[in-house]
């Protein structure tokens, strides 16, 4: 019998104008965890849906074996009877159902129609400790945080009897701690004699969770190693990307200039508990020409600090707001972007496109006056100052009526910032800006906010990858439990202080020693 449970052989899959996999093979072991890496646009995903059965025998060239059988999936149910399960990067559970109704929701113990409940719970709770979960299968996901309701992905997944798994950025959305607990479950899995298919980005955990690496680029198999020491991250990133990236973060000396925004005594509450202050008299000012970083752990208030700011989020506001020296009241995001506040949100496919419209119709969608007169919109304008962004920030796509839900993840961040620079920003809020994007991608997208920087653009940065805030700001101010618990110079900042803050254990006085 073959040492590999899976193989894919000489897999190749075209769209209209687009050959998306060429030739690719990818093999795993029984029992490993194989890392497949590559920057958006790759194939990785294609690759994974071909795998999964999203794309079906007859849409694709070439063979899967599974234990040394092939198989010809028609959908998904079948790909999951042959032991593939997959968690992809957005959860797909259903936050107001239990954790039990979620992990058996279309795959119930059921007779004559009636589903046997009681069944349903101790298999659930064999699960739940399967992956190292104390929660009763009663509790709402909605209660939970992300990193625990990654590990209910994972036993919805388990309880299909899988042998192969399938995580898809597993990681992207989860603090350090969640982090680490999720490489542990994994590697727990494997000891169980599951095969782990690892989709990241994030090079420090491939190379601390993975036994073989494959790398994928412009839709081929470049090159598939045995994780040890002579596979570096840099061998890696050359392997992705064709070219030696020297350095991470393109790092500039910004001369900051006038305040370009001021937050005096800020305070938000919830909308969905009226009584609980998210945002607590939070104070700070950021500068034209500069990168203000702002760093904390899920929870601090980061991202409800900035949606708040730009009138889509929070109630019983209060404290003032000053845009270039002049104050301001934003009720909504209309007014915001009037006085020249925008918002990139963490969520580019929910909240930043609309995935069914065009990429000429997202870059203008902030901006339509822009290019609108008595008779409508202004087709021809709208064209060519699409074609200037598209041109401008290297956006990838067959044309400027491409769909944008057929675009690498990083292409179609591109899009979201070409929308925002149309609407000619004074202050640009950008929120996880590489979240989920390769490190070619997300290279070119540090350069774009350096151009922003010297043309006297105020960039603030929501991050929750440390190194990236540390490498790209000029300051950077933390956040805890809705508070601003410390402001540092990018000189002074190492990621031991930044945690210290982001924790709770110090405090702005502390900061400033």
């Amino acid at each position: 019998m073959s040492e590999y449970i899976l193989e894919m052989q000489n897999i190749v899959k075209e769209f209209p104008g687009v050959r998306a996999l060429d030739n690719v093979n990818f093999k795993v072991r029984k029992g490993e965890i194989h890392a497949l890496v590559g920057e958006n646009g790759a194939g990785k995903s294609t690759l994974m849906k071909i795998l999964s059965g999203v794309y079906p025998y007859g849409t694709y060239e070439g063979k899967i074996l599974i234990n040394g059988k092939e198989q010809r999936f028609s959908n998904t149910k079948d790909s999951e009877n042959a032991g593939v399960g997959i968690v992809y990067q957005e959860l797909t559970l259903v936050k107001q159902m239990n954790i039990c109704e979620n992990i058996y929701l279309g795959n119930e113990f059921q007779k004559f129609g009636v589903i046997n409940w009681n069944k349903a719970m101790s298999e659930t709770k064999k699960l739940l400790k399967e992956v190292g979960l104390t929660e009763s299968p009663a509790t709402k996901i909605i209660n939970l945080g992300i990193g625990k309701q990654q590990l209910v992905e994972i036993a919805k997944a388990l309880s299909k009897n899988i042998k192969i798994l399938i995580l898809d950025e597993p990681t992207a959305a989860l603090n350090e701690d969640d982090t680490e607990n999720l490489l542990k479950i994994i590697r727990k899995l494997k000891e169980d004699g599951i095969s782990c298919i690892y989709i990241s980005h994030k090079l420090k955990e491939v190379k601390a969770i993975a036994d073989t690496i494959t790398i994928l680029r412009d839709g081929k198999t470049i090159a598939t190693y045995t994780n040890d020491e002579k596979v570096t991250q840099d061998k890696i990133i050359t392997g992705m990307v064709g070219r030696q990236i020297n350095q991470l973060f393109p790092k500039e000396e910004h001369t900051p200039g006038d305040v370009m925004l001021e937050v005096k005594d800020w305070t938000v509450y919830n909308p969905e508990l009226p009584d609980r202050k998210i945002i607590d008299n939070v104070s700070f000012k950021a500068r034209k020409g500069e990168i203000l970083g702002v760093a904390g752990l899920m929870g601090s208030g980061r991202t409800e600090l900035m949606m708040s700011l730009f009138g889509a989020f929070g109630i019983k506001k209060s404290g003032k707001v000053y845009i270039d020296g002049e104050e301001v009241k934003i009720k909504e995001p209309r007014e915001a972007i009037e006085k020249g506040l925008c918002y990139l949100s963490e969520d580019r496919k929910k909240s930043g496109l609309v995935l069914m419209m065009d990429v000429k119709e997202n870059i203008t969608l902030a901006s339509l006056k822009k290019i609108s007169g008595l008779m409508g919109i202004n087709e021809n304008e709208e064209i060519k100052i699409s074609n200037h962004y598209v041109d401008a920030l290297k956006i990838k796509t067959p044309s400027i009526e491409q769909k944008t839900r057929n675009l690498s993840g990083g292409n179609q961040q591109k899009v979201v910032i070409a929308k925002w620079l149309m609407a000619e920003p004074k202050v640009l809020i950008l929120d996880e800006p590489t979240r989920g994007i390769d490190v070619g991608a997300k290279y070119e997208i540090y350069n774009i906010m350096n151009e922003l920087a010297d043309r006297g653009v105020c960039i603030i940065m929501i991050s929750s990858e440390l190194p990236e805030v540390l490498g790209m700001s000029d300051r950077i101010l933390v956040m805890h439990e809705g508070k601003i618990t410390a402001e540092l110079d990018y000189k002074e900042a190492t990621q031991e202080k930044v945690m210290y803050f982001a924790t709770g254990s110090g405090d702005l006085e502390l900061a400033s020693k």
